[in-house]
This record gives structure tokens, C-alpha cells and sequence, in this order.
């Protein structure tokens, strides 16, 4: 290499201080551990050697690559997105832009499913507008006798979850459907209990959330009518035929939804429970509604039989 290649030349170290200087002057509140982590994804190499090694030179195409990626992250694009994972519930989830990205408080919905089947044996479950398919692989993993139907009317997502439930071993144990929320689940009372996490944002409030979720998460995903209650009521709706006696209808709750959705719940008639369970941050943030009916019935029958995208 000649003396001026090598003036030219690259290091980690400057890569670092420009990419740490854009996503600092886009916004971005983490921006030096973010530069880290693109950095390591985009050079392929540990977090420690972007410390250890900043004289290190990097070629140009590497150069290239992790300025595209900090590009990006500067105009705002989720670095969940970027670097194509999220960890939900201990499990390294592959996201896209056709998914919404997994909130750790997504696992606490996980949680309360998992607890209303916990007395069923080789329980059959339904994961209703399943996106990535965090919470149906988490549920299969986390109960290797369950069944899980998982839902979605997007094929995209469908593709994204089908990969998540084969990396993580569960791709014999979950049924992928294509299909605008229950519609394909015929009448049979078929189900242990129902889980979604389905849009809640009301429309007019979508464009202000922030530019991560409003310009690249999947609009579909988020938005739910004037009210933000559109999803829960045709779930309420739809849900009771589906679920054996005692069967449970789980769903993640907007934050300040939990008074308007339970009196839904409790004027539907057909539950004898409904209860909610608040996050870490205190937020009522899942609600549980138990179809009325004994629990003794519960585990008879066969899953049912349904057309499987």
C-alpha cells in the first residue's frame, strides 16, 4: 500500500466518531451504544474489537456498508429493522418491515396465556394477527404439548413467522393461516384460548408517534379505527364461539384502554371472568376474559381442522 492509500485508509475509529456524530445529531438518545451495535453488525466483528482496535482499517467496502447503515438509522429507520432481530422473551426474533417489531411488554401477554392454560393438557391455542410470530413461537417453546394456530391477514408476516418458528424448533407445533382476524376459524369450540395483540392506535394518532413507528412500521399493524377499539370489538365478538367452556380470550391493551375494552368484555355475556394484569410500568396492559363454562370439558377433542396457508 502506498503512503497516500494508506493516509486514506479507514479506521474503525473514524467510523465510530461519524457515525456516533449523525445518529447523536438525528436525535438518536442512544447513539453512541447504537453506533456500537451497527458498527459490529456492519464489520462483522465483536463489540470489544470497536474499542480495542479503533487504528484497525477497514476496506472500503466495509467503509461504505456501515455509513449506509447509519444513514439509515439517522433518518430513523428501528435499528430492530436494520439489524434484523429482537430479542422477545429470551428468543432471538428476525424481524422486517412487514411485522411490527416485539415490545417487552408483549411478554407479559405471553405470560397470562401461558397461565390460562397451565391446568390444560396438550392445550390449542390461536395467536390472532401473530406479525412476527414472537408470541406464538415463545408460547410453542415455552408449552412443547401445545398446538398454536397463528394468524395473519399478511403473507409477508406470515413468511417472517414460519422463519422464527423453524429456527427455534417449534415449525411442527404451529399452524400458520392466512386470514383477517378469526374468519377462518370457522364455528367449532375448538380453542383452549385465543391470544392477540392486535392494532389499538387510533387512527388520527398514529402520525404522531415517533418517526420509527409512524414512518416504518406497518400501518396495518397500528392503527385501529377512530377509538383505537375496532380490533377489540370484533374480537369479543368473534371469540366466544371458538373457545371450549372455560376457555380464555387474551389481548394486549392500549395504554388508558382498559375501562372502555372491559366493559365490552363484560357486556358481551359471554365470559364469567374478565380481569386485567398491569406491566412493569404499572399500565393495565393485558386483559384476560374467561368464557363461561367448567373447565372440566376443556381438553377433550382433537385440534380442530382448518385450511393452513
Amino acid at each position: 500500500m502506498s503512503a497516500g492509500a494508506a493516509a486514506a485508509a479507514v479506521t474503525v475509529g473514524d467510523l465510530r466518531r461519524q457515525a456516533r456524530a449523525l445518529l447523536k445529531g438525528a436525535g438518536i438518545v442512544n447513539a453512541a451504544r447504537e453506533t456500537d451495535w451497527l458498527l459490529a453488525f456492519a464489520l462483522d466483528v465483536p463489540s470489544h474489537v470497536l474499542m480495542l482496535e479503533g487504528a484497525r482499517a477497514v476496506s472500503a467496502l466495509q467503509a461504505e456498508q456501515a455509513r449506509v447503515l447509519a444513514g439509515r438509522r439517522a433518518a430513523r429507520e428501528p435499528l430492530q429493522y436494520l439489524l434484523g432481530t429482537q430479542e422477545f422473551r429470551g428468543l432471538d426474533i428476525a424481524v422486517a418491515p412487514a411485522v411490527l417489531i416485539p415490545r417487552p411488554e408483549s411478554e407479559l401477554l405471553v405470560e397470562e396465556t401461558l397461565r390460562a392454560v397451565a391446568g390444560i393438557a396438550a392445550p390449542v391455542l390461536a395467536d390472532v394477527g401473530t406479525g412476527s410470530g414472537c408470541i406464538a413461537v415463545a408460547i410453542a417453546c415455552e408449552r412443547p404439548d401445545a398446538t398454536v394456530y397463528a394468524l395473519d391477514v399478511s403473507a409477508p408476516a406470515l413468511a417472517v413467522a414460519r422463519s422464527n418458528a423453524i429456527r427455534h424448533g417449534a415449525g411442527d407445533r404451529i399452524r400458520f393461516i392466512r386470514a383477517d382476524l378469526l374468519e377462518a376459524l370457522g364455528g367449532a369450540r375448538a380453542f383452549d384460548a385465543i391470544v392477540s395483540n392486535p392494532p389499538y392506535i387510533p387512527e388520527q394518532e398514529v402520525e404522531g408517534l415517533q418517526p420509527e413507528v409512524a414512518r416504518y412500521e406497518p400501518r396495518v399493524a397500528l392503527a385501529a379505527g377512530p377509538d383505537g377499539l375496532a380490533f377489540y370489538r370484533r374480537l369479543l365478538h368473534g371469540a366466544p364461539p371458538l373457545l371450549k367452556p372455560g376457555g380464555s380470550l387474551v389481548m394486549e391493551l392500549g395504554c388508558g384502554q382498559a375501562e372502555a375494552v372491559t366493559r365490552m368484555a363484560l357486556q358481551n355475556g359471554a365470559f364469567d371472568s374478565v380481569e386485567c394484569r398491569k406491566d412493569m410500568a404499572g399500565i393495565e396492559r393485558v386483559l384476560v376474559a374467561r368464557k363461561v363454562g367448567t373447565g372440566g370439558a376443556r381438553c377433550a377433542g382433537p385440534p380442530p381442522v382448518l385450511m393452513v396457508s
